[in-house]
């Protein structure tokens, strides 16, 4: 297990950096492609929504039924699961929203510059569990890691632009936006880092359980309070449903070819 640290901790780090991508999109792009983000953010839903329930939770109920017994197993599952979507709604509760409102510019310069730090401050907290969930899942099963990766650096590119965009039309600079974008998806790899140091001595199978639900959770209440909403804003056409059932059929063929 301790082999895939580094694995993990890479795969936790490009995730985090796809904020930087959506920045430079954003300050370097002409026209922001509304299609393409819908049908991404719907796609990276589909991929945390079907890896969540038909894998992580599964992990979750066979790490703890193999430690606790069955019925235990399946109990302590249940509640790590709603406890994950507990934790995430209040952290949702006690920051501001990470949704920037980046089709309009026509606010003050410095209504502009407090929109940008504080969604870049709300998605730096987001990304802490984020974080977390991605390099446990990486380190017990890379190939699962791998697919959580990818579908949470698809989320983070929308919101690199969310936080750019107020940043970049209130001080006309590339550089300061970039940077601050950049900081805010950083603290993904950082929270990875944190919960490794701070659970490692206690890792066995009910924690890794635990662990494993709460992340099931964490991702589900991401993917339908933030990612399906967040679609349907840049795009009201069918792209978001299509994006999303493509996303799940991926990943299932993705899951079946390397059982």
């Amino acid at each position: 297990m301790y082999n895939n640290v580094y694995t993990a901790f890479m795969l936790t780090l490009l995730a985090g950096l796809a904020t930087g991508i959506g920045s430079v999109m954003a300050v370097f792009a002409k026209r922001t492609n509304t299609k393409f983000l819908a049908g991404s953010l719907g796609f990276s839903a589909g991929v945390m929504i079907y890896v969540s329930m038909t894998e992580i939770f599964k992990k979750s109920v066979n790490y703890l039924s193999d430690a606790l017994g069955d019925i235990r197993g399946n109990y302590y599952a249940a509640a790590s699961f709603f406890a994950g979507i507990i934790l995430i709604w209040l952290i949702d509760w006690l920051v501001p929203s990470a949704e920037g409102d980046i089709g309009n510019i026509n606010n003050t310069e410095k209504n502009l510059k407090r929109m940008g730090f504080m969604t870049a401050l709300a998605i730096a907290i987001h990304n802490f569990p984020e974080g977390m969930a991605t390099f446990t899942a990486a380190l017990k099963d890379p190939h699962l890691g791998i697919a959580i990766a990818v579908a949470i650096a698809i989320h983070n590119i929308p919101e690199g632009i969310a936080t750019s965009v107020p940043i970049y039309f209130s001080s006309g600079s590339r550089k300061k936006a970039f940077i601050v974008s950049f900081l805010s998806g950083i603290t993904e790899p950082l929270g990875a880092a944190m919960g490794y140091l701070l659970l490692r001595p206690f890792f066995n199978d009910t924690v890794f359980g635990i662990l494993f639900g709460l992340i099931a959770g964490i991702m589900v209440f991401i993917s339908i309070e933030e990612l399906l909403p967040m679609a349907r804003e840049y795009d009201k056409s069918k792209v978001t449903i299509v994006g999303f059932v493509i996303g799940m059929f991926i990943i299932a063929l993705s899951l079946i070819l390397f059982l």
